[in-house]
């Protein structure tokens, strides 16, 4: 890889991605619109900490302004592309949906037209486990039908894969879909549960526990995420999608235990009904994903907690 951009930068997964990048000497330029879905000083200080590096440019710029898009494009001659930029959240898709129109479906499509248009060599992008819907066979596979979503959240990422598949198919852009499968760890978004019962939990306040506790998640930590999404940019096919997930599924329960053991503290619990547009259980079946790119994911969920309750001390001094 000799420049790539990062769509999305500000965010949680791209301000890694960039972080790693840029510590094997890869020149990234960054892209991101800084919107207020959540605590936008948290993107300024992720965007400070990348422009410490060598190497790191960065446009705030929204995917759906298709010219200043070019416009970098050309200046850039970019080889690699990943797009992270998405309106993200499943519950939120059901209160803003036309948020999800514009970013998730025509700013992506500005993506494919500007990597056909300026001959980038490979673009990974971000889908999401939720395109399984209510599949219940487990773990999920590449291999499976993924045409029931039950968000539009969902059905954006689904429309994704396959705007990229037509353009893979016509114009021979390599395209790599990646399946995130809930995604934590230090400087993570604020909508995720880690943070809001991390935070809770911290202030004496009861944590919503949703459909009573029955929930189960393939929670992955993020240093692996970017291991994947790195493998994904290295490795050149003409169209793939990948599952980047941990293979195994954790109880809510026993989520909020390990937290509450890090945190030294017992939560107030206030037991919930499932939320609309949202699955009882997910989890990944990455057997694809090691063949193919070499995804191997390492880190614990008792690691991964620890390492984003010591960030979320030493970031909000508690």
């Amino acid at each position: 890889m000799r420049k790539v951009l990062v769509t999305g930068a500000a965010g949680f997964i791209g301000y890694h991605l960039s972080k790693t990048l840029l510590s094997k000497g890869v020149e990234v330029t960054g892209l991101d619109n800084l919107n207020s879905y959540y605590d936008v000083q948290l993107k300024k200080d992720r965007l400070e900490d990348l422009k410490e590096s060598d190497g790191f440019s960065f446009y705030q710029a929204d995917l759906c302004d298709y010219e200043t898009l070019c416009k970098i494009f050309r200046e850039h001659s970019f080889s690699h592309v990943c797009n992270l930029a998405a309106q993200a959240g499943v519950r939120y898709s059901i209160e803003n949906p036309f948020a999800y129109q514009k970013s998730n479906l025509e700013g992506f499509l500005n993506i494919l037209e500007a990597c056909r248009q300026n001959e980038v060599e490979n673009l990974s992008y971000a889908s999401s486990s939720s395109v399984y819907g209510k599949n219940k066979t487990y773990p999920f596979s590449e291999s499976q039908n993924v045409d029931n979503p039950i968000s539009l959240y969902a059905a954006t990422k689904k429309a994704n894969e396959l705007m990229a598949h037509t353009y893979s198919h016509l114009y021979g852009l390599k395209a790599t879909g990646l399946r995130f499968f809930t995604v934590y760890g230090p400087y993570g978004r604020p909508d995720m549960a880690l943070f809001i019962f991390t935070k809770a939990i911290l202030e004496g306040k009861p944590i919503q526990v949703f459909n009573h506790g029955k929930m189960q998640r393939d929670f992955t930590y993020v240093d692996d995420i970017v291991c994947g999404v790195i493998g994904a940019l290295e490795h050149s096919y003409p169209y793939e999608v990948f599952n980047l997930g941990n293979n195994r599924m954790v109880e809510l329960k026993y989520f909020i235990e390990v937290i509450e053991k890090e945190l030294g503290i017992e939560a107030k619990r206030q037991m919930m009904p499932i939320q609309p547009g949202d699955v009882p259980k997910t989890c990944a079946n990455i057997d694809y994903a090691k063949e193919k790119i070499g995804y191997e994911p390492t880190t614990t969920i008792e690691q991964g907690i620890a390492n984003f309750i010591q960030w979320y001390r030493e970031y909000y001094k508690v």
